[in-house]
């Protein structure tokens, strides 16, 4: 719930996370979902929705209603995508007026809490460096500002497939943190190299690592650059934060005021 609130009260529409967080995403959706329902049917809904159609302007109301009455009636996802679209473009329209119109695409009423999408990543789930779960409590992270020496030797010291017990011994990769390494960092023929010559025993594990370590340190190197500027000048930091934490803020106001203005709660 505390993580829901954390989401809904920013009104976000795309949250990063990784595969074991998306649930926690659905759920927020959820909350969302039934707290415009219960909360979102003001008196006159439908006239004020109108009326905010007619601020659209002749073309792009036009077009709203055209795709508005395409998802309604026949269910169309792309209509229904591409009339929340038009309406981000909207910039002329006021707060109150586009989440009327955003519930109103779907049949339903004001949309007062945002229904947040998981963001995700191709490489979504990543194990740690000993295949747990990857947490700074297990100590099997790479940090984004880690010394090429420590990442280096982190992951050379990566166990690898146990049945590998010499270096003649073929293993396979699937048992062996390092692949999943691979598939974020290698691309396809890296891949097939790493496939083939872990299953035939012709490469060793130093010589499986190796293009991982070359690849994490090309990747780390442009972060390191860019914080080393924060890290001789804490400053920004401190400036950055409080230019966030401002805007946070104003928009965390702006979602409690319609909050309590729709359940009726009167601030003293």
């Amino acid at each position: 719930m505390l993580q829901s609130a954390d989401i809904l009260i920013y009104r976000a529409n795309r949250v990063p996370v990784g595969e074991d967080q998306v649930p926690h995403i659905e759920f927020t959706r959820e909350i969302a979902r039934r707290f415009n329902h219960v909360y979102g049917r003001e008196a006159g809904f439908e006239q004020k929705a109108e009326a905010a159609i007619k601020k659209l302007g002749s073309k792009r109301a036009r077009s709203y209603r055209e795709m508005r009455t395409k998802f309604l009636e026949h269910g169309d996802t792309k209509a229904l995508e591409a009339a929340r679209a038009l309406l981000d473009r909207a910039q002329n329209l006021a707060l109150g007026d586009r989440e009327r119109l955003f519930g109103y695409i779907e049949g339903g009423g004001k949309v007062i809490l945002t229904e947040p999408q998981a963001l995700l990543t191709e490489a979504s789930k990543m194990p740690g460096l000993d295949g747990q779960k990857m947490s700074k409590s297990y100590n099997n992270t790479i940090s984004l500002r880690d010394a090429p020496d420590d990442v280096t030797k982190k992951i050379r010291t990566m166990p690898t497939d146990p049945a590998r017990v010499k270096r003649t011994d073929p293993g396979d990769p699937e048992k062996c943190p390092v692949w999943q390494l691979h598939l974020d960092h290698s691309d396809d023929a890296r891949k097939q190299w790493v496939q083939e010559g872990c299953r035939s025993a012709g490469i060793g594990c130093l010589d499986c690592k190796q293009p991982v370590i070359d690849s994490v340190l090309a990747e780390l190197k442009p972060m390191r650059e860019r914080a080393q500027r924060f890290v001789e000048d804490p400053t920004l930091v401190k400036s950055i934060i409080a230019d966030g934490c401002e805007k946070a803020q104003k928009r965390a106001e702006e979602t409690m005021r319609d909050v309590r203005d729709v359940m009726g709660l009167k601030q003293t």
